[in-house]
């Protein structure tokens, strides 16, 4: 049986798709009612950073239930909450110590957004309240975190609504922004936010706000070396929090716990979500130094925020048993190796005249495609060539996950790959073997 628009009640997210029915998952596996397996090749959308089915999990999330389900954020703590907290705290870069819990990466793009506007309010600065972040970016998708994100077709629709947030290109060396080359570009990318901070004015800046490594907008965009201890300069420079957007690249995925430790770079405020739960429950955070919460103590009492299912003790066990279990595991230990291993195999596909670049960090890559691999022609949108690779990919049994427009606001056409940190490499090679068919297969079509 199929399921979609418009049959029942559901308000499917994609109204011309029909959704197979998933009845469990095993590992990095799926299966549908029909008994069909699919390989978690995306994790979702780079969630399942643990894979799927995992009992101790869902004993441990029973146990808090059985202990209590809700309390308010305001009126009590729980030993889920304080616990998680103390773990998650002894991971986190040096000076972020104080973590705000929530229930999605665009609730803590928010928190972090208004965070940032109070700290200034409460030092005497209320004029900063601009966050500057970057184009092809994503941060999420209510009003405020789609002001900062920087994809054109998810901002077009409600534009009326959003705020004058400025920003700047992002480090897309493959297409270079400034036609330029690293290392002789001088990182003009990263000299691009000075620019924008001067036009704009300093003053009216709070934040600057990135992915560490570019997501779903773009695709698994490594910056080259120099450029985030550019950014940071920057920031200090003009007395700017630098908000590390963590979502998607966070608690394991590019081979460390997070992934701007790859540049020894600590950020002001950090924005967790997706694989904190490994997508089995709702659950985020904002994270920043204890030294601001004091100022926000001191002037007002606290943070003027708050949300119903902020600080959720089921949330908070459910993030802890991950965290257990991607330690007990090593699985952040062995992910350079798989990562690398998953690049090389990638490599591979660029034999096929439609593949333009590879590359990512970690666990978390992807495969942008072009109509012509010399000039880096990208396919008109009109060929819809991403959703031909996922839906064939789909038929064959994996799941990936797409991004689109990145080019120019339009074209652009790429998957991201970033399948389970447990991931073996005889599973990553299941996966090359079903990209090889489906690329053999649209090969043919275009010949």
């Amino acid at each position: 049986m199929r399921y979609g628009y418009p049959k029942g009640h559901v308000f499917y997210r994609k109204l011309g798709r029909v959704y197979p029915l998933v009845t469990h998952g095993e590992g990095i596996y799926l299966y549908d009612e029909e008994g069909k397996r699919y390989i978690d090749g995306s994790g979702g959308a780079l969630v399942a950073n643990i894979g799927h089915g995992h009992g101790e999990i869902f004993k441990k999330m029973m146990e808090q239930m059985g202990r209590v389900g809700y309390v308010h954020g305001t009126q009590f703590t729980t030993h889920s909450i304080e616990e998680y907290a103390e773990a998650l705290g002894r991971i986190l870069p040096k000076s972020l110590e104080k973590i705000y819990f929530l229930s999605g990466g665009s609730e803590s793009i928010e928190a972090a957004i208004k965070f940032a506007r109070q700290y200034f309010l409460e030092s005497g600065h209320a004029q900063r309240w601009r966050v500057v972040a970057r184009w092809h970016s994503y941060h999420g998708n209510t009003l405020g975190a789609l002001s900062l994100t920087g994809r054109i077709g998810m901002r077009k629709p409600y534009l009326p609504l959003l705020i004058d947030f400025p920003h700047f290109p992002p480090p897309y060396c493959y297409r270079c922004p400034f036609n330029l080359s690293y290392p002789s570009c001088g990182l003009e990318c990263a000299k691009a936010l000075e620019q924008v901070i001067r036009m704009e004015g300093p003053e009216t800046i709070s934040a600057v706000i990135l992915e560490p490594i570019g997501g779903a907008t773009i695709g698994a965009l490594v910056p080259p070396e120099g450029y985030f201890s550019m950014i940071r300069e920057i920031c200090d420079r003009f007395e700017i929090l630098l908000i590390d957007d963590e979502v998607m690249t966070g608690m394991g995925r590019t081979g460390t716990w997070f992934a701007v430790e790859h540049w020894g770079i600590v950020p002001d405020l950090m924005v967790l979500g997706k694989g904190m739960s490994g997508g089995y429950f709702p659950l985020s955070a904002m994270i920043t130094k204890g030294e601001f919460v004091e100022r926000l103590k001191e002037k007002t009492g606290g943070f003027v925020h708050g949300h119903t299912f902020s600080h959720h003790p089921v949330a908070c066990a459910v993030g802890l048993a991950v965290l257990r279990f991607i330690e007990e595991r090593r699985l952040i230990e062995q992910c350079p190796q798989k990562g690398d291993y998953l690049l090389r195999r990638l490599e591979e596909l660029k034999t096929f005249p439609f593949v333009g670049d590879v590359r990512g960090k970690g666990l978390m890559t992807a495969i942008e495609f072009v109509r012509d691999q010399k000039t880096k022609e990208p396919f008109p949108r009109s060929k819809r060539w991403t959703e031909r690779v996922i839906d064939l990919a789909f038929e064959y049994g994996l799941v990936l996950y797409p991004g689109t427009g990145f080019v120019d606001g339009v074209n652009g056409d790429m998957v991201m790959v970033g399948p389970p940190l447990i991931i073996e490499e005889s599973q990553i090679d299941e996966m090359i073997e079903i990209l090889k068919k489906t690329f053999s297969h649209l090969a043919k079509e275009i010949s």
